[in-house]
């Protein structure tokens, strides 16, 4: 029953006190009792206050906006009426204005952790990553009572990473259970890159504090950003069931569907997000993304529209206009890019991605020296973000030919899986290897997936197995493995990949170009797997790789000089596995694959161990999702036209021949 309010002022005052306990557990009666003191007391911005939270928590978010918005005029100094309006906004799908709102609430009074994390929530729905966490930092900081690790918590927010693992690692030796300090160093390990240390520490959190959301949070977005979005799924659907609307849990919901080919799921959330959040360029995008993927083309390229519409200035939108490969920008579209990038305060990723769409449609024109200097400028962006010395890769592939001798696989001629379902192609990107999977997966045995990241994460754990950090890494650490931990990582990668595979055919395709690294492994601990080399003219192959902008990896494509080295470094280290595993491995030539169509195909089923069926002469038919840069080309019948496309650029590629120098030549 509500409490009297015709009382004198102490008793409004215990009136206010009781509305305010009930707004978490019972917001209807809250609403009803800040209802009961407004019809006494008028202006009362307490009752106000708590009138529109109760509003917003029952899901009225209009009608609490009607409540909170007068409010924050007159109360512009109340930190809580400023993060409540937030939270509504937020509820309503306004992210700028809701932005604002939790702005003005931490800048009124700092210590409020639910702000910040609101705060983060929207920065990161708004595509602000850099602004996310930030605010996911302060609202860690603000989260912490003890001198130390609020002295640890603003070097975070500061950036200042060394001092925060200087701080927290002494700490933890002390107080090696303290949850928030677990956090925040694997925070810092995070924006280290160090992921594999931020997962396990995270994962000791999870441990210790089952219930520790926001820590639940951040595994969830490691364990993505590893690739590893299967294990993520479970713990945001755990968040989700909690928060069903928060836009951030769905958000990465969607993204990690996504990564696990449920691709029809994945639109689902984002439309209905997008339906309550629909000016946020970023979700359009990745929405544009998945329905790419799906093969929806006409609705990918409006949610690609969309995204420049609300922020004309993202780049990545218009390059995934021009990663469709059969689109052409308009001379209005050209202007408005070019005018883009005469802009202050644009991004760095915003520009790489404008180059790259400008070298295309200059490329497109026949401006052939004005699109490479879009494309190397692109690239030379692109380079600082991701740095690469072509001397590691040398050496380890030299490591790999010492240690995978005949010899040694003679000695290790048992053990591993014998599972004969992996299908593995392999190469440099941008070979043909996606027209080799398109051709298979049209046969009524095969199914095609993704580019699978399990074998590279197998190899690069191998030096942690047996509980030794500083042990051998791969390659070496390989011969320390016996037939029992072969057949169990061959077995881990069956059932690792097992999410993929969402027909029930014998045999899956798993097309991670850079997989060619790890042939050694694949033999040890999957012997019966087929193990197909994509390979194209290096001319040809080279300069695709250069001027394609990839969304991870591949950190060797964005120099001329770079790419024409690893291309030769690959052809070496394949030559030497010709030799080492005579038979094993099946070479597809792509100009070979486009001239000769039909007898390359069955050489490439009998390989596999596959019967002739028509299908796969018309793979452009078959219905499925394709995620890479070629996924439009592999929806149409076999073309020669792109075979010499690299000519047109011939005047300018000297340090790309210089590089590969005689595999320039003797190549195939």
């Amino acid at each position: 029953m509500a409490a009297s309010i015709d009382a004198p002022t102490a008793s409004l005052a215990v009136a206010l006190e009781h509305a305010s306990k009930l707004l978490r557990s019972r917001p209807e009666l809250a609403g009803r009792q800040a209802q009961e003191i407004l019809d006494v007391v008028p202006d009362d911005p307490r009752a106000k206050f708590i009138l529109g939270s109760a509003r917003r928590r029952l899901g009225d978010a209009t009608a609490a906006r009607a409540v909170l918005e007068p409010l924050a005029r007159t109360q512009p100094r109340s930190a809580d009426t400023h993060h409540e309006l937030g939270l509504t906004l937020a509820a309503l799908g306004e992210g700028e204005p809701a932005i604002g709102a939790l702005r003005r609430a931490v800048t009124l009074r700092r210590d409020m952790p639910d702000a910040w994390r609101a705060l983060g929530d929207q920065l990161s729905l708004a595509g602000d990553g850099e602004g996310a966490d930030l605010a996911y930092a302060e609202h860690i900081r603000a989260s912490v009572n003890d001198p130390l690790l609020m002295k640890a918590a603003q070097a975070l927010c500061d950036g200042e990473l060394a001092v925060v693992e200087h701080l927290l690692r002494g700490h933890l030796e002390v107080f090696p259970t303290d949850v928030a300090a677990i956090r925040m160093l694997a925070e810092a390990g995070t924006r280290l890159g160090r992921y594999g240390e931020a997962e396990a520490l995270l994962a000791r959190c999870l441990d210790l504090a089952p219930s520790f959301t926001g820590a639940r949070h951040n595994y969830a977005v490691v364990l993505h950003r590893q690739q590893k979005s299967a294990e993520a799924l479970v713990h945001v659907e755990r968040l989700l069931a909690e928060a069903p609307a928060d836009p951030g849990y769905r958000n990465l919901m969607a993204a990690c569907l996504a990564s696990v080919g449920e691709y029809d799921r994945a639109i689902g959330i984002y439309e209905a997000t997008l339906r309550d959040h629909p000016d946020q360029p970023k979700m359009w995008l990745s929405a544009g993304h998945a329905l790419r993927t799906a093969g929806r083309r006409a609705e990918a390229i409006a949610a690609y529209h969309r995204s420049i519409a609300l922020s004309p200035g993202l780049g990545e939108a218009y390059w995934s206009l021009a990663n469709l490969k059969t689109e052409r920008f308009s001379d209005a579209e050209v202007a408005a890019m070019e005018d883009q990038l005469t802009g202050p305060n644009l991004e760095v990723g915003d520009q790489l991605h404008l180059h790259y769409a400008l070298g295309k449609a200059m490329e497109d024109a026949g401006s052939w020296e004005a699109s490479l200097t879009h494309y190397a400028r692109g690239a030379g962006l692109r380079r600082t973000q991701a740095p690469y010395d072509a001397n590691d890769t040398s050496a380890l592939f030299e490591r790999s030919k010492a240690l995978f001798t005949t010899a040694f696989f003679a000695e290790r001629a048992t053990g591993g899986c014998t599972d004969p379902a992996p299908i593995f192609v392999v190469g440099l990107p941008r070979s043909g290897s996606t027209l080799i999977e398109q051709i298979l997966a049209s046969h009524s045995s095969v199914e095609g997936t993704i580019e699978l990241p399990d074998i590279a994460q197998i190899a690069r754990r191998l030096g942690r197995i047996g509980g030794q950090p500083d042990g051998p890494v791969y390659p070496e650490a390989a011969a320390a493995l016996g037939e029992a931990e072969r057949l169990s990582l061959g077995e881990e990668y069956i059932e690792r990949t097992r999410i993929h595979r969402k027909l029930g055919r014998l045999h899956f395709i798993d097309k991670m170009p850079n997989n060619f690294s790890y042939i050694g492994i694949i033999r040890l601990i999957l012997p019966e797997a087929k193990i197909i080399d994509a390979r194209r003219h290096p001319m040809a192959a080279c300069f695709s790789a250069f001027k394609q902008h990839f969304a991870r990896g591949q950190t060797f494509s964005y120099d001329l000089t770079d790419v024409g080295r690893y291309w030769r470094d690959y052809r070496d280290l394949m030559a030497h596995f010709d030799e080492v595993l005579p038979g094993r491995i099946h070479r597809v030539i792509y100009e070979d694959m486009v001239e000769e169509t039909e007898s390359e195909l069955r050489r490439l089923l009998a390989y596999c161990g596959l019967e002739f069926e028509p299908a796969c002469l018309r793979f452009w038919e078959t219905e499925r999702a394709v995620r890479t840069a070629s996924s439009e080309q592999v929806r149409r019948p076999i073309l020669r036209e792109g075979l010499d496309q690299w000519r047109n650029f011939e005047p300018w590629l000297d340090p790309l021949k210089d590089a590969l120098g005689p595999a320039l030549e003797d190549w195939r």
